[in-house]
């Protein structure tokens, strides 16, 4: 493979935000560099927003633009498998942003193969997960990639990026985003100067969603084999469809926003706001799904194995082989998670009324919790009883202590 760097050709992961803004005119007018710009649409682009993406791009000197659209590869790739184990990390964040960067770093890694290109740069600063995320997944699909980092490697300040840019002719108010918003099918994050202490929380004016929607609404979500298949009774072509359209319901209502706080891949803690209205919704509606159609082991293991994927995915590790071996556990486990879910959607909330599948394993037939069986007597329940307490109870003849419990 040629040495593109030396070849004056590089491929950009570009937004068209601030820092990817600066390093494509650092890398086309500085280093006199040939800049192919690779936008990876994962749900945050409109047509119109593509149109005005390549414009932007072409006028800040880049030499080519595309846009490649993954949101079909994110879902069937990595949403998924998230649903399906229904990753929360630390019970809070769906991976809104940390998901996404690997399919987009993959589909950059991809793009730059195919046109014989072996230089990446993106505008990763030093700070945070996705310069591990980027740099690895890069050298997975291109091990001998160059990667160039210039806002990293230059360790610089916002303040330094834009006079930079207006010194080299390009006027663009970034000075008016208060607030870094990234926007994916699987939600949005949000970070600002309070996202940078401990002790406060994101003002309304911050979420790019405003709270508009304010009556109590009934949502029926339809799941066949762990997939979000339908919404009140209409059923999509995609699950990205079901998801976008969910997402749209549910946003308006300010459910799903929160402050993720967690350890990054660099040893720091983070925190980073978010909305995610649709993904928290689908997790909640499909675990409560699980719990009625699932056997308690099968409920155990997928708990075992969701923190762990969930956190490998979250630092980057979705192209290490493990990771297929549990998504096959995962998908094996969703072969009786069909049925429908009753969402009640309010201001700030929502609840899970119940579900109805023909895999409920609370059926009547059996008994009803509580209050009276089909399938035993008390005699029986005295036998178990004996049993199953067994060991403990020789526990404590052997090591009988009154006082213990006086």
């Amino acid at each position: 493979m040629k040495n593109s760097f030396k070849n004056k050709e590089v491929v950009l992961a570009y937004s068209g935000g601030l820092d990817t803004t600066y390093c494509a005119v650092y890398l086309s007018q500085k280093k006199k560099l040939k800049v192919h710009a690779v936008t990876i649409n994962t749900g945050a682009f409109s047509e119109k927003d593509i149109v005005e993406l390549e414009l932007k791009a072409k006028a800040i000197g880049v030499s080519s633009f595309v846009c490649i659209d993954v949101r079909e590869k994110y879902y069937s790739e990595c949403i998924k498998y998230l649903i399906f184990a229904n990753v929360l990390k630390n019970g809070t964040y769906p991976l809104s942003v940390s998901s996404e960067r690997i399919v987009q770093a993959i589909a950059i890694a991809v793009y730059a193969k195919k046109i014989g290109v072996n230089t990446i740069a993106h505008g990763s600063t030093g700070a945070g997960n996705d310069q591990v995320r980027f740099d690895m997944i890069f050298r997975h699909v291109l091990p001998e990639v160059e990667i160039i980092t210039p806002i990293r490697d230059e360790k610089l300040s916002r303040n330094a990026e834009i006079t930079f840019l207006k010194e080299n002719g390009v006027f663009i108010d970034f000075e008016k985003a208060k607030y870094s918003v990234n926007k994916g099918i699987w939600g949005t994050s949000v970070g600002g100067k309070e996202t940078l202490t401990s002790d406060q929380y994101l003002p309304e004016e911050a979420w790019p969603t405003k709270i508009t929607a304010l009556e109590p609404v009934n949502v029926e979500l339809t799941f066949e084999k762990g997939e979000l298949i339908g919404l009140d009774g209409e059923i999509y072509s995609s699950p990205v469809q079901a998801i976008e359209q969910l997402q749209e319901i549910s946003q308006p209502f300010g459910i799903g926003r929160d402050i993720h706080v967690g350890d990054t891949i660099i040893g720091i803690k983070g925190r980073v706001g978010f909305e995610a209205a649709g993904p928290i919704i689908i997790i909640k509606a499909h675990h409560l799904l699980e719990k009625h159609v699932l056997t308690k082991w099968q409920l155990f293991w997928k708990d075992q194995l969701s923190s762990w994927y969930g956190n490998a995915l979250h630092e980057g590790q979705m192209l290490d082989p493990v990771m297929r071996d549990m998504e096959s556990f995962f998908v094996n486990s969703q072969d009786k998670v069909s049925g429908k879910v009753f969402v009640t959607l309010m201001p700030h909330r929502f609840v899970l009324n119940g579900i109805e599948s023909k895999h409920d394993l609370m059926s009547d037939k059996f008994g009803s919790y509580g209050e009276m069986n089909n399938s035993w007597s008390g005699e029986d329940v005295k036998g178990f009883t004996k049993i199953f307490g067994n060991q403990t109870s020789i526990y404590h003849l052997v090591n009988s202590n009154v006082e213990e419990y006086a």
